[in-house]
C-alpha cells in the first residue's frame, strides 16, 4: 500500500482585496440569498455566475414540502444560465449563505456533491477551470477551478 495526499490550493480573501468583477459578483450571490424560499431548513444560499459573455446569473435555494424535490441556489443558477444563454460559457461562480438566525454566515459554506457535480459539468462545457468563490462575513475562499472542489470526480476530461 502507498499513502497519498490530495492538496487543494485555495486562497483566503477579504472582501476588500478582491478586484471589481469578483465584488460585483460576490455582491449579486449575496443579494441571491434575499430571493431563496427555505421555509424548512430557514438556510438562505445565493449564487452568482460569471458568464463569457458578460451576464451575472444568480440563484437562489427553493424548498419544497415534497424533500428532496427543492434546488440548491448553484444548480438553479446554472441550469438558468445554460438554459438561457446556451452558448456563454461559465467564467466563475461565487457562493453566499445566511444562516438560520439571519446573518451572512461568518466563515464560506461550500456546495453540497449534487452541486459540485452539476458545475463541474458546466466547467468541463466551458472547456477551461471555472473559478469558485465561496463567501464569508470574516472570509472568502477563492478556488482556481470546480475541480479544487471535487478531487476525485466523476466526469471524462
Amino acid at each position: 500500500m502507498t499513502e497519498k495526499e490530495i492538496k487543494i490550493p485555495y486562497i483566503e480573501a477579504q472582501y476588500q482585496e478582491l478586484d471589481e468583477q469578483d465584488r460585483q459578483l460576490v455582491d449579486k450571490a449575496l443579494e441571491a440569498t434575499a430571493r431563496a424560499y427555505a421555509p424548512y431548513s430557514k438556510f438562505n444560499v445565493g449564487a452568482a455566475i460569471l458568464l463569457d459573455n458578460g451576464e451575472i446569473i444568480t440563484g437562489a435555494n427553493q424548498e419544497n414540502a415534497a424533500f428532496p424535490s427543492g434546488t440548491c441556489a448553484e444548480r438553479t443558477a446554472c441550469y438558468y444560465a445554460h438554459a438561457t444563454y446556451p452558448d456563454a460559457r461559465f467564467c466563475a461562480i461565487a457562493v453566499a449563505a445566511v444562516g438560520t438566525d439571519g446573518k451572512e454566515l461568518e466563515e464560506p459554506c461550500a456546495p453540497c456533491g449534487a452541486c459540485r457535480q452539476a458545475l463541474l459539468e458546466y466547467e468541463k462545457l466551458a472547456g477551461r477551470d471555472v473559478r469558485v468563490i465561496l463567501v464569508g462575513r470574516k472570509v472568502l475562499y477563492l478556488l482556481p477551478s470546480v475541480k479544487s472542489l471535487v478531487p476525485f470526480a466523476f466526469v471524462e476530461f
